[in-house]
């Protein structure tokens, strides 16, 4: 679209590795204040500086590390330092560059609440909308909203996060990576073998969903995508390719998979089982971003946040129907 716009414009690429140089180097500095570190993105992580100093030094610290980076590594960063960690990223999010600032529980009414609702973290365009049309357009206006209005509006699992982070709480720990998955994968068998396109591509469907949600439940981003159909007679065609950009997205999953099946089936060769996995997995969330992106890509977001509020509810259902034939038993 740009170009289409403005023919002449000179495009230059992002340089990938440079970038994985300069977050090893950046988290490798932070790790060093505190062994309690968990990565939320590319040049982003929380560190649990609990052991290490109080809310007195705190802003020292912080500016310690700052300065710290800046010397080593040639590049500036925000550091927000907070009673949680949703408080903590919301005030690196202040008046940036190279600023440190914090957002304290009894600092939430004066600095956060007078913010824009669509500056709260995990509230995207879409939910913005619904917020804005119904006259909640800053994040106090959200914290003092009633639960029976904010659950009509996004859904009640959504909505006691929003309540809950409005209101600057968040009881997640800074958690550590340890023994994390390689790869998720999801496969259909069928009661009798397909040969209807439409049967298949459903079945594609569904264990992308299933693959998508996983990921995005561990917060996770694939670079690798396969798929693999087998015959009745136990034969095999797979495939793989590699996405542009690590994803987490059903619909770039999915429309992957179903590239890879019309170069591996012939269209007419019964099938019995379908299935799908993802391989090359990431933390990191801020990927190159791409002047081409699919401008239904907010949509695609959308309905998977809607798929995965439903799928929550669905496997909360599950366990407890679980526990209760465990404790009947």
């Amino acid at each position: 679209m740009a170009l289409r716009k403005y023919p002449q414009l000179v495009i230059v690429r992002g340089d990938w590795e440079w970038y994985k140089q300069c977050s090893e180097g950046f988290i490798a500095i932070c790790r060093s204040y505190s062994p309690v570190l968990q990565q939320f993105s590319i040049d982003e992580c929380f560190i649990d500086m609990s052991l290490r100093c109080t809310r007195e030094n705190a802003v020292a610290v912080a500016t310690q590390l700052k300065d710290q980076v800046k010397s080593q590594l040639g590049f500036t960063v925000n550091v927000g330092v907070g009673s949680n960690k949703l408080l903590a990223k919301m005030a690196s999010d202040f008046e940036k560059p190279d600023k440190v600032h914090t957002l304290w529980s009894d600092e939430v009414e004066s600095k956060m609440w007078p913010l824009p609702v669509r500056d709260l973290l995990w509230v995207g365009k879409k939910t913005e909308e619904r917020l804005t049309a119904y006259g909640i357009k800053t994040i106090g206006q959200l914290a003092a909203l009633g639960m029976g209005s904010l659950t009509r509006l996004v859904g009640q699992k959504f909505a006691v996060q929003l309540h809950e982070n409005a209101n600057g709480r968040d009881d997640s720990p800074v958690e550590t990576e340890v023994a994390e998955a390689k790869s998720y994968s999801a496969e259909r068998t069928f009661a009798k073998d397909y040969i209807d396109p439409k049967d298949i591509d459903k079945a594609l469907f569904n264990v992308a969903c299933i693959v998508a949600h996983r990921i995005r439940r561990d917060d996770f981003r694939a670079s690798c995508v396969s798929m693999f159909i087998k015959y009745k007679d136990f034969s095999v065609a797979q495939k793989q390719t590699t996405l542009d950009q690590p994803s987490d997205v059903t619909a770039i999953i999915l429309n992957a998979a179903r590239k890879m099946l019309t170069e591996v089936w012939d269209g007419v060769t019964p099938i019995r089982q379908v299935g799908l996995g993802v391989s090359r997995l990431t933390h990191e969330s801020a990927v190159q971003m791409s002047l081409f992106e699919d401008p239904k890509m907010e949509y695609y977001r959308e309905w998977d946040r809607q798929f995965d509020e439903d799928r929550a509810q669905y496997e909360d259902a599950k366990m407890l129907a679980y526990e209760r034939k465990k404790k009947d038993g």
